[in-house]
């Protein structure tokens, strides 16, 4: 009697293997293929492209972040950059643009306002007279400088905040030299 049952056993076995390798697969890759379509024509619409972000700070600095973008649905695109203004387009590339009402991270972490060799109230990368000038501004009347203020622009002012970068120009705009 058990050598009956197994025999059943296995029968049914084969019998399910059987099903599964040919029948099962069959149905399985028929609606893959299916999906496969549809894939595939997703992929045919989407469009990839290079999009460059441009973000210009308060003090002139211009940080540039580029990124590749999938654009499945041009809606979606537009509306992933609403609160950026289009300056050009083109198959391959978009560019976009956005005023910050900030100064440059580089100028908070690295920036100082000093004095240029001629005069001219300029920002620095470093501390000036050891480093680049980023931007410069006005020429300023060094006569009517205080002594105090004139060395504290020769040592450096720190930039740290758009606060403190609008106090500094206003504050020296009194002695600029009128053009």
């Amino acid at each position: 009697m058990t050598m009956k049952i197994r025999i059943v056993f296995m029968v049914m076995l084969m019998l399910g293997a059987f099903y599964f390798t040919f029948f099962y697969t069959e149905e399985k890759q028929a609606a893959d293929r299916g999906d496969v379509i549809e894939d595939q024509a997703d992929v045919a619409s989407a469009h990839t492209v290079t999009v460059k972000l441009e973000r210009v700070y308060l003090d002139g600095e211009i940080s540039e972040e580029i990124v590749q973008e999938t654009i499945w649905s041009m809606e979606d695109f537009w509306a992933a950059y609403a609160d950026w203004q289009l300056i050009d387009m083109t198959d391959e590339e978009v560019i976009f643009q956005k005023q910050v009402d900030d100064i440059s991270p580089l100028l908070k972490t690295n920036g100082y306002f000093g004095i240029s060799e001629n005069g001219v109230l300029s920002i620095f990368n470093g501390k000036p007279g050891q480093a680049e000038i980023i931007q410069s501004f006005f020429q300023i009347d060094v006569q009517k400088l205080e002594s105090n203020s004139h060395e504290t622009l020769i040592k450096g002012i720190p930039v740290k905040s758009k606060q403190k970068f609008e106090e500094v120009l206003e504050s020296f705009k009194q002695y600029s030299v009128p053009e």
